[in-house]
């Protein structure tokens, strides 16, 4: 009944956690929730006044398919200015983040073209090139590299067959931030071997050591990157569904072409919110990141104190990737500390084979509920 295709899509692992979260807490559960990666702040409010603004001005119908011509100007201005991307205007779509990784995958693989990528990475960029008819290949990242994407790494994947290469940092489960060094290894391997790239760095603003080191600003690359990025996790804005995509013209003729045909534009009065988001306070960006570090910390210090855990100190995102000294599948362990410990996390093996054995942590919770879930963990993992 279904298109073969179906076969190459699970269901997300950390939306499925989520779901099954949300209906435990509605029965009247205490859970605990580590497992989604949003931030637990509430949009700023000048954010949420200049959305009702434009609702209030009838600012309710459709926008140019690649997004109001300020945002997009706004957009630019802020990559050029904090990642030394050399883009104006015309380089930038205004779509949701996740529907721009889905797109370039549609618009960048063949059926049988190769996309490496990291092992441990999110679930989305391998549903993604599969269901663009792609073959993956994993570039494995080792613990003694702190989970970072190396040159070496990659070049071990790499074949005639290479189309795409997806770049992540700071990653997503793990926290990684990739060195200049790395960036520029992983650069010179696109250019010597011709495939492409596409970065998501919707974690740039949250890099606690280390520098963030954009791989399109580096020469000769713009013109082989799609950079994506958004406004969910700088500005605790996941639900309102916007972000954009940096591309070379020719790779964003064709991206805005599928966006014409799937959601034509991002909402009206949600792009207004977000011209806000760049153009007015941004005190609120640096408390998030302060308070993140903080709990980054305070979790690491918990997690010292649990012997059956193990993980190396993230340098970014909100995020930790820890490994257990138990024989259980991630799935039966992430199974046990909800129902045990009343604590969610999400199962590593949603984030690639290298992830068994290991479940994300994330940190996006009051310091209070860090304390008390990371004692419950400390408990239920005493008592296997």
């Amino acid at each position: 009944m279904f298109a073969k295709r179906m076969e190459n899509v699970l269901e997300s692992g950390t939306v499925k956690t989520a779901n099954l979260v949300s209906k435990l807490k509605g029965e009247g559960a205490d859970i605990i929730s580590f497992s989604m990666g949003e931030p637990d702040f509430h949009t700023p409010e000048n954010i949420k006044e200049a959305c009702m603004r434009s609702l209030a001005n009838n600012f309710t119908y459709y926008t140019p398919s690649a997004g109001i011509p300020e945002l997009r100007r706004a957009i630019a201005d802020r990559c050029r200015r904090l990642n030394n991307i050399p883009c104006d205007a015309s380089n930038v779509l205004v779509t949701p983040t996740k529907q721009a990784i889905f797109m370039t995958m549609l618009a960048m693989v063949d059926e049988g073209d190769e996309v490496i990528l990291p092992d441990i990475a999110w679930g989305t960029f391998e549903a993604c090139a599969r269901l663009a008819g792609g073959k993956v290949r994993y570039a494995h990242l080792s613990v003694e590299n702190a989970f970072r994407m190396t040159p070496e790494a990659v070049a071990e994947k790499i074949t005639k067959r290479t189309k795409l290469l997806v770049l992540n940092s700071p990653s997503n489960p793990c926290g990684a931030v990739l060195t200049k060094g790395d960036v520029k290894g992983i650069a010179d391997l696109a250019q010597d071997h011709g495939f492409f790239v596409l970065a998501d760095e919707i974690y740039n603003q949250l890099v606690f050591e280390g520098e963030h080191v954009s791989i399109s600003s580096l020469e000769g690359m713009f013109d082989r990157t799609i950079t994506v990025d958004g406004f969910s996790k700088t500005y605790a804005m996941t639900g309102w569904r916007a972000g954009w995509a940096i591309a070379p013209k020719p790779i964003f003729k064709e991206l805005n072409k599928l966006q014409t045909q799937s959601i034509t534009c991002v909402t009206s009065f949600v792009q207004q919110a977000c011209l806000e988001a760049l153009h007015g306070p941004q005190g609120s960006v640096a408390m998030m990141k302060q308070e993140f570090k903080a709990r980054r910390e305070l979790v690491y210090a918990l997690m010292k104190d649990i012997p059956s855990l193990d993980c190396p100190m993230p340098s970014g995102a909100f995020y930790m990737m820890p490994s257990y000294a138990f024989d259980m599948s991630s799935e039966d362990m992430a199974a046990y500390l909800l129902e045990e410990a009343h604590v969610a996390v999400t199962p590593g093996s949603a984030f690639g084979p290298a992830g068994e054995g290991r479940f994300r942590l994330s940190y996006a919770a009051s310091r209070e509920n860090i304390e008390k879930g990371m004692a419950r963990i400390k408990d239920a993992l005493a008592r296997l």
